[in-house]
């Protein structure tokens, strides 16, 4: 798509003024398509990610794991309002590539291609706070079942455990989203820069 977009915008170079009208309207057409199928790859990534994340943890029977939800029930709590979170940042990705897909203005293109970028800048953050958290609960959870039977529990070895093991986690998540949908985020970063020049 971009290749196309560059011929046609050297086309208009050459004869700005017999095709400035149908130039910018021909690459508005190509960017309003090409951020529609980004923003539509979003929100396909998003549920894909959904349903294997959690189909896994339905698989994973461990009876360490029921001991300790049993013992700390709000985590359950906790958990579900994850699911109501991400589902709902699900359905706003469906409502931006539906609009996104009927525009027909490059300023509401702008405006839907920067609060789309940012709803997914959120999404990424809520998963690698909540995956902290988590992270931390899980990693306090190993220490005391390794070590509390021989030595006791020491929260100050927690804490430690805490300070080390948390930022790596939340770390390996940012990674693992940025991975998942920085490229996406960059096109559509790359989208907005060539409506800014033709907006302007």
């Amino acid at each position: 798509m971009m290749k196309e977009l560059d011929l046609l915008k050297k086309d208009w170079k050459k004869d700005k003024n017999s095709f400035e009208q149908l130039s910018e309207s021909a690459i508005y057409k190509m960017i309003q398509k090409h951020s529609s199928s980004l923003v539509k790859w979003i929100l396909i990534i998003s549920i894909l990610e959904f349903i294997v994340l959690n189909g896994i943890s339905l698989f994973i029977n461990d009876e360490n794991i029921d001991k300790f939800l049993a013992l700390h029930p709000y985590l359950d709590i906790i958990n579900y309002l994850n699911y109501v979170v991400v589902i709902g940042f699900i359905v706003v990705f469906y409502k931006k590539y539906r609009a996104i897909s009927v525009l027909d203005s490059s300023k509401n293109l702008i405006e839907q291609i920067i609060t789309t970028r940012r709803v997914v800048n959120y999404y990424i953050f809520w998963n690698v706070v909540i995956g902290g958290f988590f992270g931390a609960f899980g990693a306090i959870d190993g220490f005391n079942n390794a070590y509390s039977e021989d030595h006791g529990v020491n929260p100050i070895k927690e804490y430690i455990v805490i300070l080390f093991i948390v930022p790596l986690v939340m770390v390996l998540i940012w990674g693992f989203y940025k991975l998942l949908y920085g490229s996406l985020l960059d096109k559509l970063n790359k989208n907005y820069k060539e409506l800014m020049k033709i907006d302007l």
